[in-house]
């Protein structure tokens, strides 16, 4: 910790240079020593840091504080902008300690950062009531190489006298000239051992190269001799089988073996078509009966579907079943006698069925219109007697494509309820009366009131 000689006050000096002779107490910034608080029976209190002599202030900042740490503080309480010399780190330190002679913003904020690093060392301190004790730990301390929180606890020590922080710089003091010298040293044999080092470094990276490229030089001979041993061991084995082959081909063996082979491929050849044909067969028969199963459940449906539509239909020619007080009204739309005393227009179906057709329609009280759907009539008439109904039945198996579309049409344009349904025949048409019975519509009429079937 050596600083500078003052030089002449004739001569020109920058801040820092100023600030340096005020620390030695030389110069135009030398203050005259001031009473500590240690003055009389020693302080009450702890020391702050601008409280502490001013020779403290230099080892205290620099021990207690790291560059990086310092270099924080600086940016964060506002100093160290302006730089006089080339090194920044001693700039920020002497503006630092110059700072720490008298209290304000930069003062306190370091001695807030120190109190609160060396909290656990204050703290330590402060169990020790007397200048002896304290003595005592800032030497054990110093024995252990512990020194940067023990000498911010000495000195701000409320118990420590004078002669004790004077002792903590002195062995401060020293210890920085044997740390210096010593340093010197070790830079010197730390630059011939990292000189050394490159050197061997280099050596040994030649060396390692070499080695690598030996190493795949014999890698790759290796590996070419192995694959070289493997081809023959292939080539050997290829050539002991067939050997083997020509010996068993030269005795007749392999050709008995292959007839034996032959005839059991041929039999299990025979076993296996049979079963395919067996296969195929019952594959047929399967579809066969799927078809059936599912043609006599249609026919089931069917034919449960028209003894529903009969049991209405008989129902509905009871009748007593039949009267009703607001026949012909839209409030019968829904009713499963809503057929009486209605016009139907049958569009379609089959010639022969049309007496058994208007039987059943007049047993119901309807009165059935037909049109054979261009067969024999024309088309033209479709219009004038789609108005004249009430109703229009239209089997979709037993009409042309011209006639149903012209049925559809027109229904959609007068606004006529249609219904269209499959089965041409007597129970077919049954069961398109019990869903007429129903209110069941493809093409509703607005004016009944009809919603269009699902």
């Amino acid at each position: 910790m050596c600083l500078p000689e003052a030089r002449p006050p004739a001569q020109t000096l920058n801040p820092l240079q100023a600030l340096l002779q005020g620390e030695q107490g030389i110069g135009p910034l030398a203050r005259l020593p001031e009473p500590g608080p240690e003055a009389g029976n020693g302080p009450q209190r702890r020391l702050k840091l601008w409280d502490l002599e001013e020779k403290l202030h230099c080892p205290v900042i620099g021990t207690c504080i790291s560059m990086a740490e310092l270099d924080k503080l600086a940016r964060k309480l506002g100093f160290g902008h302006r730089q006089n010399t080339g090194n920044r780190e001693f700039s920020l330190h002497v503006e630092a300690v110059g700072h720490s002679r008298q209290r304000n913003s930069v003062a306190e904020g370091l001695q807030r950062y120190l109190d609160r690093k060396y909290h656990a060392w204050v703290e330590r301190f402060a169990k020790h009531k007397t200048d002896a004790q304290v003595r005592a730990q800032w030497q054990d301390c110093l024995l252990r190489g512990e020194v940067a929180g023990p000498l911010w606890a000495v000195c701000t020590h409320k118990a420590a006298s004078a002669s004790t922080r004077q002792r903590a710089y002195e062995d401060i003091h020293m210890l920085s000239h044997q740390i210096g010298a010593g340093q010197a040293a070790d830079a010197h044999r730390l630059q011939y051992l990292e000189q050394e080092h490159a050197r061997l470094q280099a050596e040994h990276k030649r060396q390692e190269q070499a080695r690598l490229a030996e190493s795949t030089v014999l890698q790759r001979e290796l590996a070419q001799a192995r694959a070289r041993l493997l081809q023959q061991d292939a080539q050997l084995q290829t050539m002991e089988a067939l050997q083997a082959r020509l010996e068993r081909f030269e005795s007749g063996t392999a050709m008995v073996e292959m007839g034996q082979r032959l005839m059991q491929l041929q039999d299990s050849h025979d076993k296996l078509s049979a079963i395919t044909r067996r296969m195929w067969e019952l594959e047929r028969n399967l579809k066969d009966a799927r078809e059936e199963a599912t043609r006599i459940a249609q026919e089931r449906d069917e034919a449960l579907t028209e003894r529903e539509a009969l049991e209405q239909l008989l129902h509905a020619l009871d009748p007593q079943e039949r009267m009703c007080m607001e026949a012909g009204s839209e409030a019968c739309a829904g009713c499963e006698n809503a057929l009486s005393s209605r016009c139907i227009l049958y569009v379609g179906g089959r010639a022969s069925l049309m007496a058994q057709y208007r039987q059943l329609a007049d047993r119901l009280g309807i009165t059935l219109i037909h049109h054979d759907g261009g067969q024999e009539e024309s088309l033209s008439r479709l219009p004038e007697l789609i108005r004249g109904a009430d109703v229009v039945l239209c089997p979709t198996d037993k009409i042309s494509h011209n006639a149903y579309y012209h049925v559809k049409a027109h229904c959609k344009r007068v606004g006529k309820p249609c219904l269209f349904y499959k089965g041409g025949g007597v129970s077919g048409f049954a069961v398109a009366m019990a869903r007429l019975s129903r209110g069941e519509f493809s093409l509703s009429s607005p004016r009944l009131g009809m919603e269009a079937e699902a």
